[in-house]
């Protein structure tokens, strides 16, 4: 015989989830954003109000990436080899960023993202401030500036004075708009500040801070240095300096371990930490030692905590609408996040529902706003229900809260199924918006629907119409009609939707080419539940075998033989409908006195084409009867996308 062998069966499994909604807690109002930054560093970022711009430095890629307040990257400047500091010009018109490598500050025209100019300034620059038109850098543990007001720039180096700076992070500088002829500098354990409003940079006080610190910032009150890191007086946080003589004053707690500073033009603080557990974003009104908001970044990586905050990567827009982070996950992915509304608390907004109603009747739904800084009693409140008959919302009456934020109405669904109840707040000058919402399950009749055909077999290629009877509902009389044929390579498909007709039926044909799961689906309406059916239909496969090398065909009794030659071997080759893996079951039954008999049956692959050929040894005797038959038997032969089915017997014997 010739003999085929291909892989068994193939095992199919399917994986079936669910998820549930569950609601009465409140959800952020705030629209933040992030988008990840084409940056290998960040060496410092600021921010244009004028024209909404984000500008941040990448020293190790030599490029400055400009983007909107979303991160949509909008220019990408190249060929600035080591470029850290970055300051914009007080009208906002030129951005100026230090070229380490290159000893150079360069202006950027911000309306075109151009370089207008090249000022070489003879050390390597590093943070920068504008402050009454001068471009003051650090350099090394000294600090200079840059005039380019007058004919030609004038560049005055190493204007620290009597202050031995001497710290390892760098040399940073702080000023503010608001306080025109002040600049502050430090590095190291050293603090210093300076009157710049004549040409040079004149002394006023210098003073000690912690030597973890690595960035600072000037309130634009004129009266605090703020520093990256100082004792708050209970554990981390932002360090707070009197202008006028540098004492120590009381700072902001944040998470461990604190590693930026920025003050808002409206004198809000933004402290940033590398907490991989904790909020790394955090929001104090000034003076305030409680953050009215806190950030936690998510994490993108591949650890157990979560993303970081880029040392120094943070930045106000100057409405103090948004701060702008930087951060980096352990893929070394740099994302920037604009965080909305941080000087605004968000308050919490819980609703509860009750889990179950009956339609039509009254229910009673509660709920509570709180906050930080409570709201006055009487906040107003919009409500908002969802359900199967307003699937985008129906207004209902407001509400307003008590005097502990505590609220309560009651509404009458005239809907059944999930009903959800929106209770949304507004936000005011000091609040964000915030929402809540609960679903109630609200019953519905049961109707009734139906589907034939369930169970019968059908011969390969049969076209069944398939009818499903819809019982009483309320106003959707529509029903879809579903068919999922057996076996993972082939998806459920939507055959039918419709409206039945007067009788309740709507019908569709299936081609019957596999075993079938039909399905019937009614979607509910106000007043009658979902429903599904379902009726699987079983179809044969198409199976044939022809015989060759026979000499001639005759009739013993009724039966037409195959006449064979004692020494001639007989083939048989079986067409059968391809399937991937399958094979056909050769059967083969010898006749004895009186009776068939089986002798054998193997499996045999069929060919891409279908067709499996079968050669029988000859017996080398004449007078033999036998049978055979080729089959599909589901499971065995392969595959299960069919039901078993046995073809023809073909009759064949032997003679000299």
């Amino acid at each position: 015989m010739r003999r085929r062998s291909i892989a068994t069966a193939t095992a199919l499994a399917v994986v079936l989830s669910s998820a549930a909604l569950v609601g009465g807690v409140a959800s952020p109002a705030s629209a933040d954003s992030a988008k990840v930054l084409p940056v290998k560093s960040v060496g410092d970022m600021v921010v244009d109000g004028v024209h909404q711009r984000v500008y941040v430095s990448d020293p190790t890629g030599g490029t400055i990436v400009v983007t909107d307040y979303s991160g949509t990257v909008k220019a990408t400047l190249t060929g600035l080899s080591g470029v850290t500091g970055l300051a914009l010009s007080a009208d906002s018109g030129q951005v100026y960023a230090a070229v380490k490598n290159g000893n150079r500050i360069v202006s950027v025209e911000t309306s075109t993202y151009t370089r207008t100019a090249s000022y070489p300034v003879g050390v390597a620059p590093g943070d920068l401030e504008v402050v009454d038109g001068r471009i003051w850098f650090a350099h090394g543990t000294d600090f200079g500036s840059l005039d380019t007001s007058g004919p030609e720039p004038v560049v005055r180096l190493a204007q620290r004075g009597d202050v031995d700076f001497y710290g390892a992070f760098g040399m940073f500088l702080a000023s503010d708009p608001a306080v025109p002829g002040v600049l502050v500098a430090g590095n190291g354990g050293d603090l210093a500040v300076y009157d710049v409003s004549a040409d040079g940079a004149a002394l006023r006080v210098k003073g000690s801070m912690d030597t973890a610190v690595k960035q600072l910032d000037l309130t634009p009150d004129g009266k605090q240095v703020l520093t990256s890191w100082g004792d708050p007086g209970y554990g981390y946080g932002l360090g707070s300096y009197s202008t006028a003589d540098l004492t120590e004053q009381p700072g902001y707690p944040v998470d461990a371990y604190p590693n930026a500073v920025r003050v808002a033009p409206d004198g809000s603080v933004a402290g940033g930490s590398d907490s991989s557990y904790d909020p790394d974003v955090h929001i104090h009104r000034p003076g305030d030692p409680v953050p009215v908001r806190e950030y936690d970044f998510p994490n993108t990586g591949n650890s157990s905590g979560a993303d970081l905050l880029v040392t120094g990567a943070l930045a106000w827009a100057p409405d103090s609408s948004r701060v702008f982070a930087v951060s980096v996950n352990t893929y070394g992915t740099h994302t920037l996040r604009a965080l909305t509304d941080p000087t605004k608390e968000l308050p919490a907004l819980k609703v509860s529902a009750p889990a179950k109603s009956e339609r039509a009747k009254k229910l009673t739904v509660t709920g509570k706003l709180t906050s930080r800084t409570p709201l006055p009693s009487g906040t107003g409140l919009k409500v908002t229900r969802t359900d199967v008959e307003s699937p985008k919302g129906k207004a209902l009456a407001a509400v307003r809260t008590k005097a502990d934020g505590s609220f309560s109405f009651t509404d009458t669904p005239p809907a059944g199924g999930k009903v959800t109840y929106k209770v949304s707040y507004a936000g005011d000058a000091t609040h964000a918006p915030a929402s809540g919402s609960d679903a109630v399950d609200v019953s519905r009749k049961g109707t009734a629907l139906s589907l034939n055909n369930n169970g019968k077999l059908y011969s390969y290629g049969k076209k069944v119409t398939f009818t499903a009877h819809l019982g009483t509902t309320y106003k959707n009389r529509t029903v879809s009609i579903y068919a999922d044929p057996f076996g993972s390579d082939k998806p459920k498909k939507l055959l039918k939707t419709g409206k039945v007709n007067s009788k309740g039926d709507l019908s569709t044909t299936v081609t019957m080419t596999r075993d079938t799961t039909v399905s019937a689906v009614f979607t509910g309406d106000a007043r009658y539940a979902s429903k599904t059916v379902k009726s699987t239909g079983y179809a044969q496969v198409k199976v044939s075998t022809a015989v060759s090398r026979h000499y001639k065909t005759g009739r013993i009794g009724s039966t037409t033989y195959h006449y064979f030659r004692k020494n001639t071997d007989p083939v048989f080759t079986t067409t059968m409908n391809y399937h991937k893996g399958r094979k056909q079951r050769f059967q083969l039954q010898v006749h004895y006195q009186g009776k068939w008999y089986d002798t054998t049956s193997e499996y045999f692959a069929l060919g891409t084409n279908g067709k499996s050929a079968v050669r029988l040894e000859a017996p080398g005797e004449s007078g033999i009867r036998a049978r055979m038959r080729s089959s599909y038997v589901n499971g065995s032969s392969g595959d299960t996308v069919n039901s078993t089915t046995h073809g023809a017997w073909k009759y064949f014997t032997f003679t000299k």
